[in-house]
This record gives C-alpha cells, sequence and structure tokens, in this order.
C-alpha cells in the first residue's frame, strides 16, 4: 500500500445528527429532544455516533424508553453541570404545633416587653 492509499486514522469520522423526530407520538418526541440536547453539548465525535446508535434503536422500537434514558444518561453525567440531587432529611411538623409555638413565642415577647 502506498503512503496516499491509506486511510487517515489522524482525521476524525464526522458523524451527523439524526432527524428522526416525531412530534405526533409525546414519549418519543421527548426522548428526541433529550437526545439533541445531550447531542448538541457533547463534542466527541465516538459519543455522538453512540447517540445516534441510542436514538435510531428506540424509534425502531429495540430497546425501552428506560433502557433509552439509562444510557443517555451515562453521557449527560459527562457534562459538569449535571446536577446530583443530594438526599436530605425534610424535617416537617403538624399546622397545630407550628401555631402553638407561634402563640407561646408571641406571648413570650408580650411578657419580655413590660419588664
Amino acid at each position: 500500500m502506498t503512503e496516499e492509499s491509506k486511510p487517515q486514522s489522524n482525521e476524525e469520522e464526522v458523524v451527523t445528527k439524526l432527524i428522526i423526530d416525531r412530534p405526533s407520538d409525546f414519549r418519543f418526541h421527548a426522548a428526541y429532544l433529550a437526545y439533541s440536547e445531550t447531542w448538541n453539548k457533547t463534542t466527541s465525535q465516538e459519543m455522538k455516533k453512540e447517540l445516534n446508535e441510542i436514538i435510531s434503536s428506540l424509534s425502531k422500537e429495540e430497546i425501552s424508553y428506560s433502557s433509552f434514558y439509562e444510557r443517555l444518561d451515562k453521557f449527560r453525567r459527562h457534562d459538569s453541570q449535571h446536577y446530583a440531587y443530594p438526599r436530605e432529611r425534610i424535617e416537617t411538623q403538624r399546622k397545630r404545633d407550628w401555631r402553638d409555638r407561634q402563640n407561646r413565642d408571641a406571648r413570650n415577647a408580650r411578657h419580655r416587653g413590660r419588664r
């Protein structure tokens, strides 16, 4: 093989975004929007190729929506703006307890003012 006939391994293959949206199908349209947003934020051609495979598998109904989002989430986690929701304990109280405390605090404030 001559130098000219060898395929260039240095150049990456340019991957184009798939336009297979179905606006009349709400679930697929939402999935396509998620794919599109992730595809636009990704700079790696290899990752774009994998994203194209995921959305085309979904359009051919080879995978379920849950597995689509599971696979798509792996690409979203590479994004530095991905927000992980912290699991914090939320403390609640009954409305009656809240009112009792407000009344007690108001009463104490009135009595403190009389000194």
